[in-house]
């Protein structure tokens, strides 16, 4: 049987050990796929709203955020870089705002260590102080233009003509914030199921036997084992396997998960004091990445990166990780070769970086030239699920839709979460309860109007 998490008794807060037990419920109200931050937030904040209703995360893993929540920079991104009026830049605000007071309120240490995106070529400059018109325009605080000399101030081993200095931009463990939502959860009476990979969803027979209160939980989720779990509503946040979710349910597959691969360097410890804060490039629009970056680490270490490479398996963390049906999902999607053929040099070089460390501290020498070859280590790596649409567009701002009959109105999908979705955590929450709660009164009013049903109120 699926395994239920609990929280072990007489630990607390976050990082306390779980254990696992035999599944004792299987109806809920609503039922949460995928256990990284977005859907333990987003669970956290039903559950706090609605009290009296039954949840439930439903996790393919035996971890909790073990995926792109667990495989991040850390980093609690201010919203300079996103689209003014455009939902990533607002929410990016307000879940900055919202982290660091979770952050104070659980005791989970961060550092508000600032951030320079540090022009190193004159061409730049047009585009920095254009980055610095755009994070006014967001409310981004704090932002200012700093020259050669305060850049030296603030970073001393840091070149630059000009910088964009970016005081509220922090540092955090993301893992520790998503178990602490989890511990949130389950304190609110929620349950989290781990080795419980959805397969199937689909709606019951009004004449099943398995659900007592026959069309009360109509929809059923079913896991790779045949374990079927009833609920009324679903909430989809399964970051790489969001389009294949959506399929399963009888929603669109557009737009389609493409796995990205970021490989991090690692400065060793004794250079780790020539960074101080998150130095960044300015960012070439003509490319969909933001370059080669120095991170600090709340444990003390610095990463260096990442590059961005596609990667031949979903959940392939390492160069030669390879999943036959990844790699044929990828390359068969006639988007992927249009975003290919567009950015030719920019991906062989990508590739070349990601087999040589000489060029990758090249790229790192543009702003701190002390930096050398024998500083760095190879670090980890994470797997980004980059959006992207027929034409070959990378889908920018977060994409969240449902579908249309019985079952496509009773789910709401997160299709696309990407940075900062982590920093926007908690107000993407707020927004997916919003939605939930209409959808939910939809579906009361379709079913007392057609199916003539009692209203079940949410």
């Amino acid at each position: 049987m699926a395994a239920l998490l609990r929280r072990r008794a007489g630990s607390g807060g976050p990082g306390a050990l779980w254990r696992a037990q035999r599944r004792q419920r299987s109806t809920f109200d609503v039922v949460v796929v995928g256990a990284g931050i977005v859907g333990l937030a987003s669970a956290r904040e039903l559950v706090r709203r609605h009290p009296s209703l039954a949840f439930a995360v439903l996790e393919k893993e035996q971890e909790l955020a073990h995926h792109q929540s667990g495989h991040n920079s850390g980093v609690i991104h201010s919203g300079i870089y996103y689209t003014p009026g455009s939902l990533k830049a607002k929410l990016c605000v307000e879940g900055a705002a919202l982290c660091y007071q979770y952050c104070d309120q659980k005791g989970i240490p961060y550092k508000q260590c600032g951030k320079l995106i540090v022009a190193v070529e004159q061409d730049e400059i047009p585009r920095l102080k254009a980055l610095y018109k755009r994070g006014l325009q967001n409310n981004v605080p704090g932002l200012k233009l700093i020259g050669t000399k305060e850049i030296q101030a603030k970073e001393p081993f840091c070149r630059g003509l000009m910088a964009l200095d970016s005081p509220y931009t922090g540092i955090v463990n993301y893992k520790q914030v998503a178990e602490s939502y989890a511990a949130d959860f389950q304190e609110a009476g929620g349950t989290i199921f781990t080795d419980f990979e959805v397969t199937n969803m689909e709606m019951a027979k009004e004449s099943s036997s398995e659900s007592a209160d026959g069309l009360k939980y109509p929809v059923i989720v079913r896991n790779s084992k045949g374990e079927e779990i009833y609920c009324r509503h679903i909430v989809t946040c399964a970051g790489l396997y969001s389009d294949r979710l959506s399929e399963i349910s009888g929603c669109s597959p557009e737009p389609r998960i493409v796995p990205f691969r970021g490989d991090y360097l690692v400065l060793k410890p004794e250079k780790s004091y020539m960074v101080k804060g998150n130095i960044y490039p300015v960012p070439n629009p003509r490319f969909p990445f933001l370059g080669f970056h120095f991170t600090p680490r709340i444990d003390g270490s610095v990463w260096l990166g990442p590059n961005a490479v596609l990667a031949f398996k979903r959940e392939g963390y390492r160069l030669f990780d390879f999943n036959i049906g990844d790699f044929l999902d990828a390359v068969s999607y006639s988007g992927l070769w249009k975003l290919v053929l567009r950015n030719v040099s920019y991906g062989l070089s990508e590739m070349y970086r990601a087999c040589f460390l000489s060029a990758q501290v090249k790229q790192l020498q543009k702003f701190i030239p002390e930096v050398t070859v024998n500083d760095v280590l190879r670090g980890p790596s994470g797997v980004r699920a980059q959006a992207l649409d027929s034409d070959g567009n990378l889908v920018d701002d977060f994409v969240f839709d449902g579908g249309s009959g019985d079952l496509g109105r009773r789910i709401l999908h997160v299709r696309n979460a990407p940075s900062p979705a982590a920093t926007s955590s908690l107000a993407i929450a707020k927004m997916i309860a919003d939605e939930v709660k209409r959808s939910c009164c939809e579906v009361c009013v379709f079913l007392l109007i057609y199916r003539k049903v009692s209203l079940i109120t949410f």
